[in-house]
């Protein structure tokens, strides 16, 4: 079901909207504000439908999963009392009112692997072995289902990025391994590799050894991609192979590596390690940043990135941050 904003309602009407809705919020409404509202929503049939859809998708922000996103959001909705606050409040309300509960959503199938055999929150890093041997980092927000049977060892990457380490198989008939993800399957060849589920992509980073790639729906299509090379892949088709960078896996030591990178770009990377939504105002996402940053304190970031370049950093709430001109 969308709940997008319904045909033919008015920017301005949805706007007035959602402003009654943060006054009726706020809990500081008088009576003849409250009257005020009666009247508006009253005056046309339109108000109605504003109203009556800024009221669907609260409701629909009751039910969701208690993920990070969804409880900073309801955190961010009950308390619009400061100026900076309701401004960035407005901004999250109006969001949700134009497109339904994207943003949210986008969350939600960040948390489809909650019943993985293996898996991280948010920030959380975790090293595993398993049975033959094989050496497993799952990164933050990521999630893992482990195959082993009599043919195979197989491994499926349902979110997130991993770094694997694979082990050998003893047995009198050597099983092969396969790491899947939604777009196809990555077979090792005596291997160190990363794997990264992006949304329409696979990402595959080679540090030691070869991996066979095979996509999902491209039969008879494959790629050996060696050490030191990186390659996108979807369903269908296989991306051209780029040199993998070392930074890559920076990861795997808590720390984040910019080489001249856009600051929107080192920002959309940061935001992976916490919890609620961190943006980048447009106007500075290709001021260009290096260093090495660690993962394990992000806020600390920040304020590294307000001391070093001309921007400042806005919190309306601890999860709902934007990076933007400094004044």
């Amino acid at each position: 079901m969308s709940i997008g904003t319904p045909p033919g309602i008015a920017p301005d009407v949805a706007r007035r909207a959602v402003e009654w809705w943060l006054d009726l919020q706020s809990g500081d409404i008088t009576d003849s504000q409250r009257r005020a509202f009666e009247c508006w929503r009253a005056e046309h049939a339109d108000h109605d439908r504003a109203w009556r859809h800024i009221q669907s998708v609260s409701q629909r922000l009751q039910t969701l999963n208690e993920s990070p996103a969804a409880s900073a959001a309801r955190a961010a909705l009950t308390r619009p009392r400061s100026p900076a606050r309701r401004a960035g409040v407005k901004t999250l309300v109006l969001l949700f009112f134009a497109g339904g509960t994207a943003w949210l959503a986008r969350d939600q199938i960040a948390w489809r692997g909650w019943s993985a055999d293996l898996r991280t929150g948010t920030g959380e890093q975790r090293n595993v072995t398993l049975a033959d041997g094989t050496r497993l980092m799952l990164d933050t927000a990521s999630a893992v289902d482990v195959r082993f049977s009599d043919t195979e060892r197989r491994i499926v990457l349902l979110r997130g990025e991993i770094m694997v380490v694979t082990g050998h198989d003893d047995g009198p008939a050597p099983r092969p391994f396969v790491a899947q993800t939604a777009q196809g399957v990555s077979i090792p060849l005596g291997t160190r590799f990363s794997l990264r589920q992006e949304p329409s992509m696979t990402r595959l980073d080679v540090f030691e050894g070869a991996v066979k790639v095979e996509p999902a729906r491209a039969p008879g299509a494959s790629k050996v991609v060696h050490a030191g090379e990186r390659m996108r892949f979807s369903a269908t088709q296989i991306m051209p192979i780029e040199p993998a960078s070392a930074d890559t896996a920076a990861w795997t030591q808590g720390m984040l590596v910019a080489s001249n990178m856009r600051l929107g770009d080192f920002l959309s990377e940061l935001g992976r390690y916490r919890d609620g939504y961190l943006r980048c105002d447009p106007s500075i996402a290709d001021f260009r940043l290096s260093g090495t940053f660690p993962l394990s304190d992000t806020d600390r970031v920040l304020k590294t990135l307000a001391t070093t370049l001309p921007v400042e950093v806005e919190y309306v709430t601890r999860y709902w941050v934007t990076v933007k001109p400094a004044r």
